[in-house]
């Protein structure tokens, strides 16, 4: 990988993997598509590489919701050392983020290594990008039949814990490369009576300790015996790719409180059939 293609692929990063167009596909069909043989998909220092560039996000996040977690940190080692909980917002934000968690952490363990294979075929990342654009659709049009039947909008405080934990499988469905992470959330979020804005937020700060660990874990992976990746381009990566993600999350953030998913599905479901013509011919391998 040459460092031109690190910075590229670190904007791409940074801004797909927030934007719910599934950073994982565009990460593997945009190399695919500029014709990147240099690149082999397939090699595990490339995953462990682009978990870099999500440890970048994940800073970014953290940055951006910095007063924000500081709050909810502090609000549940309260709750531990209490040892029951209260009626704290910020106490029960933060228990939801963990039970959303826990899901994508158990299947990304035992679903890891299969997945892992699927980084290899640009076809099977332009197919699932397309499922990406319609489930968009369809939290759309779910969402609209519960305004529909009147359904008020529900705060994340206001979330049951099991709605918590069905948004976080969700989530876990973003391990298959085209499958947005941000996507599924956010659309999970909406099934649970969340409104756009609170749906957003809830996968954003979901995102943060996700990605994070899943960082923390691959990274080893970068200094293993034969691995050919330079750590520069790994740190270059991070960096612009925590640039390029905080930017994203500033526009999303107000994006979200006015418009809604359906554009994010149109050009995933337009992309994702362009990819999987020109993968079908062998244009993309």
């Amino acid at each position: 990988m040459t460092f031109a293609q690190a910075i590229a692929l670190a904007i791409l990063q940074g801004v797909s993997e927030l934007f719910p167009v599934s950073s994982l596909g565009h990460t593997i069909l945009v190399p695919a598509l500029l014709q990147w043989h240099n690149i082999d998909r397939s090699d595990p220092t490339f995953l462990a590489f682009v978990v870099v560039l999500h440890l970048g996000t994940a800073l970014a996040l953290v940055l951006f919701y910095r007063e924000e977690w500081w709050r909810i940190v502090r609000a549940l080692v309260r709750s531990v050392l209490r040892g029951q909980l209260s009626q704290d917002r910020d106490e029960a934000v933060g228990w939801r983020l963990v039970v959303g968690t826990i899901p994508v952490g158990i299947i990304g363990v035992i679903a890891q290594d299969p997945v892992r294979r699927l980084f290899a075929s640009a076809a099977a990342a332009a197919a699932f990008l397309m499922v990406n654009g319609a489930v968009m659709f369809l939290g759309e049009f779910l969402r609209r039949r519960q305004h529909a039947a009147a359904r008020a909008s529900r705060r994340i405080e206001q979330m049951s814990y099991a709605q918590s934990a069905a948004v976080g499988i969700a989530q876990a469905f973003a391990l298959l490369p085209g499958i947005s992470r941000s996507g599924a959330s956010i659309a999970g979020g909406l099934l649970c009576d969340l409104d756009h804005e609170e749906a957003a937020h809830y996968s954003f700060l979901l995102a943060t300790p996700v990605i994070g660990a899943a960082a923390l874990l691959e990274i080893p992976r970068l200094f293993a015996p034969g691995a050919h990746l330079a750590g520069l381009e790994a740190l270059a990566g991070g960096v612009v790719a925590a640039i390029a993600a905080y930017l994203s999350v500033a526009f999303l953030t107000r994006y979200f409180k006015r418009n809604d998913l359906r554009p994010f599905g149109w050009y995933c479901l337009i992309f994702g059939a362009l990819c999987l013509v020109l993968a079908h011919i062998g244009v993309l391998t």
